[in-house]
């Protein structure tokens, strides 16, 4: 059955940080109501599809998306209402078409992104399936249960705090199902926050729902994370739970060199500081180590640690085909992180991630610093097979959202594998 769709139309809505976004509601011809939130990043990479904001000082702090709505109710509408559509990659194309330009900009990744999701879910409903497995079948993939990854200490452009790396997550490889893998990641919480509590430090969010300490010393952090995993009972390592960072290291690389916890690094330098963490501590991926342009950087740390843990591009790779393909060929990585909304539509997506697959990158699928209740990225990583995502701490409604769809299919759809596609 075609889709066709009678009516396309967005509103302003608030983001979990307190911004401006978009909520898009997209009516079938037979009158199902679908509807989509538009996530939104802090810690950008500077080749993402460009997010269109209204620039009025006196309304948001110039962060209002007044035009980008105004593009989906005027033009984008009178483009795709009416027309039969064979699937959600025709819409997909025709949104890029319209456009225009290489990074969205005229009409905004914004209002583009937040259609194509709610594209994708009608295709699915007009197909009678739901999402994950219309985007399996759209990506080709066998659909599988990821590994949550729970960001339990913020820093960086997440918090308020003085610790330069970004994220500290929660990777409960050896849980042996997803409703015990969400257990784990919810109790250790728990007992991160007695220990912070306990040390006298504050235990209020930052903005993906982890806590953010007065630290400024990754290793210090680290030693908690392993001293909070036993206290919850479970073995911190590969085999219970392990350790993800994410750095984000273009945020404090200036000057040519690396400005981690009062101190200038060089690259290599970095790449040792990295290399010992490794060898006190169960850290089993770092994604952004390095800063986006630090290309060079990038192929000694793959050279240094790619046999040894998983080394994702976020910044550097932006879920960008043609940018994912150069790094394969220069032997950057062996691992992408994939965000909707930093390429701009579901199709491109599904794309990247097929590049990722072809040269056997592992993927993770990941949600934004700037949420909405929306779920839709856990049923992108049910239906792409990736085995990973991360969505934030086991807190915050809309960081809970994903994890209690994954909770829900698990339950509903017992047959569902679990667990990495493969791993470093």
């Amino acid at each position: 059955m075609p889709l066709r769709i009678s009516e396309l139309r967005a509103v302003e809505i608030l983001d979990s940080r307190a911004r401006p976004t978009l909520a898009i509601t997209l009516t079938t011809a037979d009158g199902t109501h679908i509807h989509a939130g538009v996530p939104s990043g802090a810690s950008t990479g500077t080749r993402e599809a460009v997010e269109l904001r209204d620039g009025d000082p006196a309304r948001f702090a110039g962060q209002g998306v007044q035009q980008a709505v105004g593009h989906v109710n005027a033009e984008i509408a009178q483009a795709l209402v009416g027309r039969d559509f064979a699937s959600a990659a025709e819409v997909d194309d025709a949104l890029i078409a319209l456009d225009g330009t290489a990074t969205k900009a005229r009409l905004g990744a914004n209002a583009i992104v937040g259609v194509s999701l709610a594209a994708a879910r009608a295709d699915a409903a007009v197909s009678g399936k739901e999402l994950w497995q219309s985007l399996a079948d759209a990506a080709g993939t066998t659909a599988r249960l990821p590994v949550p990854h729970f960001n339990v200490v913020n820093g960086g452009a997440h918090a308020a705090n003085n610790l330069d790396f970004q994220e500290f997550m929660l990777a409960p490889l050896g849980a042996p199902s997803l409703p015990e893998a969400v257990r784990a990641g919810a109790e250790v919480y728990a007992r991160l926050k007695a220990r912070l509590r306990a040390a006298g430090h504050p235990t209020g969010l930052g903005d993906e729902g982890g806590f953010a300490p007065d630290l400024d010393r990754p290793e210090d952090v680290l030693t908690l994370l392993v001293q909070a995993i036993a206290d919850a009972g479970y073995t911190p390592g590969r085999e219970g739970i392990a350790i993800a960072l994410d750095p984000a290291a273009s945020e404090f690389f200036t000057n040519g060199h690396y400005r981690v916890a009062g101190r200038d690094l060089t690259t290599d330098q970095l790449i040792d500081r990295y290399e010992e963490m490794i060898d006190r501590f169960p850290v089993w991926s770092i994604e952004d180590g390095l800063a986006e342009n630090d290309w060079d950087g990038w192929v000694r740390l793959t050279e240094r640690l790619g046999d040894r843990i998983q080394l994702m591009g976020d910044d550097i790779f932006v879920t960008n085909p043609d940018i994912i393909t150069e790094a394969i060929e220069r032997k950057v990585g062996n691992s992408a992180l994939i965000k909707v909304n930093q390429i701009g539509t579901v199709t491109e997506t599904l794309e990247a991630m097929t590049v990722c697959d072809r040269a056997g990158y592992t993927q993770m699928i990941s949600h934004r610093s700037g949420e909405t209740p929306d779920a839709f990225i856990a049923d992108l990583a049910v239906g792409t097979g990736c085995g990973q995502i991360k969505s934030g701490a086991p807190a915050r409604g809309e960081r809970v959202a994903k994890y209690n769809r994954f909770l829900e299919l698990a339950a509903v759809h017992a047959t569902l594998p679990y667990g990495l596609r493969s791993a470093t």
